[in-house]
């Protein structure tokens, strides 16, 4: 027997749009699967470190969280995708100023290359 589950969409304005056909985030049972989010601002990757694309990023999903009712605290799991591994530390000490022990479990990625020329994308899953 087949059983469904229910998808509701979080759709926040104090982070950028989508850029294609996927949600920001969705909330289903439970859970809330934050789709990545580039260092961007109204649609446009900032042209800044790796560092401030980070923290642009964070930004994004804190504000995608806050629509839902959640914290960053609420977050149990993040991927990071880079563009270069060289970039791990600074990447690594702006993650360390969103995240307090218990810290989510972690994976980080390098890429060839990021949508719109980004250094750094971030997604994450929360507990709602």
């Amino acid at each position: 027997m087949e059983t469904k589950t229910n998808k509701q969409v979080i759709v926040s304005a104090q982070a950028p749009a989508a850029i294609g056909p996927y949600s920001q985030a969705i909330l289903s049972d439970g859970l809330i699967f934050a789709s990545g989010q580039l260092g961007m601002d109204t649609n446009k990757v900032f042209p800044k470190s790796t560092a401030d694309q980070t923290r642009q990023s964070l930004e994004n999903v804190k504000a995608i969280l806050k629509e839902a009712g959640c914290t960053m605290q609420d977050v149990v799991k993040t991927t990071i995708f880079i563009t270069d591994m060289n970039d791990f530390g600074a990447v690594n000490a702006v993650y360390g100023e969103y995240f307090q022990s218990p810290y989510p479990a972690r994976s980080c990625i390098a890429v060839k290359a990021l949508p719109l020329g980004a250094q750094v994308e971030i997604e994450v899953i929360a507990r709602a």
